[in-house]
């Protein structure tokens, strides 16, 4: 029977050989409609994720660590190579400075497997200045990561 429930495709994986379990069609949709110089916001669960996505799109993974999605999306997903650093990570603040940030690490170890700049394609960005550049992305990606400093923004290149 068909529905005309918005909410009915909610949540539904998309089953695909070699395509993570962890992205789900509304998120393949988009990850497809982004073009190149484009910005995904990859937001920890602490992040203010709707209000951020008010002038872009919120495409929810609550439960998802961020690790885990990261690395499902670089599987296909080129890195813009005419940037110096096409993936930026939520830099502490002073008041945060001995605040262990061990989900860095394990950023730039994916990023490493999927793009052969490996760390050098990896910047960081003052806290205030990412909320300024998540206004300008195309999509802003909810997670359920709890690490602290979990955000990272992705810029899309081409094949």
């Amino acid at each position: 029977m068909k529905t005309n429930n918005p909410l009915s495709n909610f949540g539904k994986r998309a089953f695909f050989r070699g395509i993570s379990k962890c992205l789900s069609s509304e998120l393949l949709k988009v990850l497809a409609e982004m073009g190149h110089g484009d910005t995904l916001i990859i937001a920890d669960a602490f992040y203010p994720s709707a209000s951020s996505a008010r002038h872009s799109m919120l495409v929810r993974a609550d439960g998802v660590s961020a690790t885990e999605l990261m690395d499902a999306i670089l599987t296909f997903f080129p890195l813009d190579r005419s940037v110096e650093h096409p993936v930026l990570l939520m830099d502490k603040q002073e008041c945060d400075k001995d605040i262990p940030t061990p989900i860095w690490g394990k950023y730039k170890e994916i990023v490493r497997r999927h793009d052969d700049r490996g760390d050098a394609c990896v910047g960081m960005i003052e806290r205030f200045d990412f909320y300024k550049e998540a206004e300008h992305a195309y999509a802003v990606l909810a997670t359920g990561e709890d690490a602290l400093y979990g955000c990272a923004i992705l810029q899309k290149g081409t094949l």
